[in-house]
């Protein structure tokens, strides 16, 4: 049984900086920091990705890539209210491939007294792709939950 996605959270429009891109090999595997920005739109929040943000990828001697993006939005809540959300974005690849799409799973702190106690409840999966318009399209969803009989 896996992990089920409900309703859409927010969808992010990830821009990367491919010439600010770092990477490093060694005896225990390979590091690769790519640097982003982009924007947000959904129904409880809306703004821009700061432009410094870092997707880091370590890919360890056995193929396994984990996955450890780590950004800041700033924007606005539902109530038109000035905030911030930041969010780590883990997820793992084997055998050095990448689904298409890629499951995550995103944590968020927030300073919106409005938004706080929906988002840091944790309950949420992401889904990411780089879609036709050059963006990578990261999806934030509810899980959904199986009643079970």
């Amino acid at each position: 049984m896996g992990i089920k996605k409900g309703k859409l959270v927010m969808e992010l429009l990830v821009e990367t900086y491919p010439d600010r891109i770092v990477e490093m090999d060694s005896e225990l595997g390979h590091v690769k920091m790519i640097p982003f920005g982009g924007t947000v739109q959904s129904d409880l929040f809306n703004g821009i990705i700061e432009p410094c943000g870092v997707d880091t990828q370590v890919t360890n001697q056995a193929g396994v890539r984990h996955m450890s993006a780590r950004y800041m939005l700033t924007g606005k809540d539902s109530d038109g209210k000035d905030c911030h959300i930041y969010l780590e974005n883990n997820a793992y690849f084997t055998n050095g491939e990448r689904p298409k799409p890629w499951i995550s799973a995103p944590a968020f702190i927030t300073d919106s007294a409005k938004l706080a106690p929906y988002l840091h409840r944790n309950q949420f999966i992401g889904e990411g792709m780089r879609e036709e318009d050059g963006y990578l399209h990261i999806r934030y969803y509810e899980i959904l939950h199986e009643v079970k009989a």
